[in-house]
């Protein structure tokens, strides 16, 4: 890991300067108010809060209305709500400009669920056609951290515009933060996880609350917090529980250090998050394995930008300068932690911020793992924030609607003058572009040139260390002029997918081959590596069920990598649909059990050649339902090798970065950076379970529970009852005994020790036998057994046990639909 941060030069650069709080703040008794309500509340906490009775009075725009059924656990605040049928706001005037905290609390009762509505303060748009789901029976609390530098700060509620619509609001607080309380500048994290030493200015950007965890500790309530936050246990979260405990033990206050020295202080989190914290579970591991990370996963919006504060407080440590660590996001950006380079006594509580990109997986991890320099070879975290930054500045007046006529003669001149501009410039570009066309049509295909002045290779320019890149097999290249008649200039009609290295599009060479083509794309998580690496391992190797590597190109800037065409795309296009935006995804598979135990059975084969086919073995590292394509036959093809990572046989094991996709990934590497042939099987697991429940991986609309596929399903497997998760398109159409045979290989694939998974040579034999078992030669008594035991015998009269079957053999590779007239055997591997 280490490599991972030598271009981190600004280790805590910012900390000192991360002043939490002013040692003067006191929480302030403005502004709470109990809306609909004319009575103040009392409410109990570090200080009693009063929430004061509603300012706005009835009118035709709104009206106060009062829940006469609520139980008693939720009268008070959530007793009264104030009904808006049209757009008014509550104007709260501002004694001192600052962040501030802005909570509103929803609750519905009687016909309040009925409500849709959006929210603006301060300029940003908080909320947008918002609704509580009827089948909600608990309040929900929007919390945000607004900058504030007028006289007044507006809070808007704006009914939809939908017929008979309304917005509604029991309780609002909002109060200013101590000073410097969100800090800038902040480190800044990509989705792909670097940084280059950048910083974020969070001046001018609002914030939404996302996540607030209480890591190690207990639940932490408005009534024991000292700024009326909400904390939650962090359990749920972990991606892997058994590497992390709690530590517990600390009873003393933390000691907290002056904030204009960069500590933090009980505002910026309370006592007893900073007296908690989880710790490495070192005594899981064996003394030789001690270099493992604790890793939370986070649902979060994808492609969105968040503010990430992580707390720290050495409760574990026995001594000082004992435990320094590392910081992980996204596995890849790391920063180390050294709590001594500015606190000078254990139990001195800080915090690290960062501005951190999400990526499409609708996921966030963050991990803490051990140093190679520290004393203590142990990481921890106390506590975690998550927010949301609202940069869209959106005023909802009104009459925002009424324009000044001098603004509309102003914009139209503008817009006129700019338009002709753009105008000359199109048609300049047409007639540059003319130009081009012609030479890339031209019937002898010369050698374009698209880059002036860089028309060396990728693939042959020598690194600054003098050394070439590897030998990129010449053989194969093909000229850009070729990819652009192919894709007819990449016409966006063409294009059928895009991944981690860009966008893929169809198309046709001149003799006739369909290919598809994957050009790069900056900004996406894979670059040049990876682009080298498929080059070198596609243009080495050739099997059926591996997809061919047609060509390559190289010119100027481009990365272009050339495939023969897997006419029906992923197998998970053939499984359940994907909304990305939407994060929603649902089943849609029609194929049949019988097509995907052949499309599982190819998959598995291509990895066995990887596995044991060639003189230096081959570990995928990226197997997924969307990196096994499917050709018109439907037969299915391992494809993306830009992670993979080849060895000599002896080698039990390649010492690596994490990397892969999350969801796939195997714990056990996750822990020791130790990526074996098991490693895949792992991540073949998975893909068994899309498979047969037509899901993914992750789905972060589902339950907590849920959302891990291998986890989820991995407790069905333990209770044999596997039939209740299937994909409801096979609902009786499985034969028992193929489905437990199936249920036990993956379950086998999926176990958390490395050691204790089957080989691939193992899951060939096992789906084989599955698919047998689908359609026995005559009728068989119930499949009882599904342990899995190797002893047990299935009685099929006249079939014969054939010994092991080698590697090396053809029979591993023979077409599915006549492998049982070559193979005779009675029992699974």
């Amino acid at each position: 890991m280490a490599n991972l941060l030598s271009f981190l030069s600004f280790s805590l650069l910012f900390l000192p300067f991360s002043i939490s709080s002013s040692a003067k703040y006191t929480f302030p008794q403005k502004y709470f108010i109990n809306c609909g309500s004319l009575s103040p509340l009392n409410v109990s906490g570090p200080t009693t809060t009063t929430f004061s009775a509603d300012s706005i009075s009835d009118s035709r725009r709104s009206h106060s209305v009062k829940d006469r059924t609520t139980s008693t656990v939720l009268t008070g605040i959530y007793n009264t709500a104030r009904k808006f049928t049209r757009n008014e706001s509550y104007e709260l005037q501002i004694d001192e400009t600052g962040v501030y905290v802005v909570r509103l609390h929803f609750f519905a009762f009687s016909d309040l669920f009925d409500a849709k509505f959006n929210v603006s303060a301060s300029g940003f748009l908080l909320l947008s056609n918002f609704s509580i789901p009827k089948n909600v029976t608990s309040p929900d609390i929007k919390e945000f951290l607004l900058p504030v530098t007028g006289p007044n700060l507006k809070i808007t509620f704006i009914p939809s515009q939908e017929l008979s619509s309304f917005a509604f609001v029991n309780a609002i607080e909002a109060f200013v933060t101590p000073q410097r309380f969100i800090d800038e500048p902040t480190a800044y994290v990509t989705a792909q996880g670097k940084s280059n030493g950048g910083t974020e200015d969070l001046s001018s950007s609002g914030l939404t609350v996302m996540h607030r965890v209480n890591v190690g500790g207990s639940k932490v309530t408005p009534q024991n917090d000292t700024m009326r936050r909400n904390w939650v246990t962090d359990d749920d979260y972990l991606f892997l529980a058994r590497t992390a405990k709690n530590h517990t033990m600390y009873s003393n206050r933390p000691k907290y250090y002056d904030p204009e020295l960069g500590g933090a202080t009980e505002y910026d989190a309370p006592d007893s998050v900073y007296k908690t914290a989880k710790e490495m579970n070192i005594d899981v591991e064996t003394a030789s394995n001690n270099f493992f990370n604790i890793t939370w996963l986070f649902p979060v919006k994808r492609n969105a930008t968040f503010f990430v504060r992580l707390h720290f407080c050495d409760i574990v440590s026995a001594n000082r300068n004992d435990t320094v660590f590392n910081v992980y996001i996204y596995g890849l950006f790391g920063q180390p932690i050294s709590p001594y380079d500015r606190y000078p006594e254990l139990s001195a509580p800080f915090y690290v911020d960062f501005v951190v990109d999400s990526d499409g997986s609708g996921f966030m991890n963050i991990s803490v793992g051990p140093r190679s320099d520290s004393n203590n070879k142990n990481a921890f975290l106390n506590g975690l924030e998550i927010m949301e930054l609202i940069n869209g500045q959106e005023e909802w007046e009104e009459g925002n609607g009424k324009i000044n006529s001098l603004l509309i003669i102003v914009g139209s001149t503008v817009g006129g003058v700019v338009l002709i501009v753009v105008s000359l410039g199109v048609i300049l570009f047409c007639l540059k572009s003319r130009k081009v066309t012609n030479a890339v049509d031209n019937s002898n295909w010369p050698m374009v040139n698209v880059y002036p002045g860089s028309t060396q290779s990728r693939t042959t320019a020598r690194t600054p260390l003098g050394s070439t890149t590897p030998d990129m097999n010449l053989g194969l290249k093909i000229s850009f002029a070729e990819i652009l008649h192919a894709t007819n200039k990449f016409d966006p009609t063409f294009m059928i997918g895009e991944g981690g290295f860009g966008k893929v599009y169809k198309g046709t060479l001149h003799n006739g081959v369909k290919v598809a083509v994957k050009r790069s794309e900056a900004g996406k998580g894979q670059g040049l590596t990876e682009f080298q690496t498929e080059i070198t391992v596609l243009s080495k190797i050739r099997h059926q069920y591996l997809v061919s590597l047609i060509g390559y190109c190289d010119e100027g800037y481009e990365m272009i990598l050339v495939y023969e065409l897997m006419e029906k795309g992923t197998l998970r296009e053939h499984l359940y649909s994907s909304n990305e935006d939407l994060g929603m995804s649902s089943s849609r598979s029609r194929l049949s059990w019988d097509q995907r135990l052949q499309i599982c059975i190819g998959a598995a084969n291509g990895l066995l050649y990887l596995h044991t086919g060639l003189s230096e073995p081959i570990i995928h590292r990226d197997i997924k339902s969307t990196n096994i394509l499917l050709d018109e036959h439907y037969t299915a093809k391992v494809a993306d090798f830009g992670l993979s990572k080849s060895g000599p046989p002896e080698e039990t094991h390649i010492v690596t970065n994490v990397k892969g996709s999350f969801g796939y990934l195997d714990p056990e590497y996750m822990k020791s950076m130790q990526l074996t042939q098991k490693s895949d099987v792992y991540s073949f697991g998975v893909v068994l379970l899309e498979v047969l429940c037509a899901r993914p991986a992750v789905d972060g609309l589902l339950p907590r529970n849920q959302i891990n596929l291998a986890e989820w399903g991995l407790t069905w497997l333990k209770e044999k009852q596997l039939e209740k998760i299937i994909d409801p398109f096979l609902a009786g159409k499985i034969n028992p005994n193929s489905l437990r045979k199936f249920g036990e290989t993956t379950e086998k694939c999926l176990q958390e020790n490395g050691t204790d998974r089957p080989s691939m040579m193992d899951v060939v034999w096992d789906l084989k036998y599955a698919l047998q078992l689908q359609h026995p030669a005559m009728p068989q008594e119930s499949y009882e057994d599904s342990t899995a035991d190797d002893s047990w015998q299935l009685a099929l009269p006249g079939i014969n046990r054939l010994p092991s079957i080698d590697a090396s053999t053809s029979c591993v590779c023979v077409s599915e639909s006549g492998v049982f007239s070559q193979l005779k055997m009675d029992e699974a591997r």
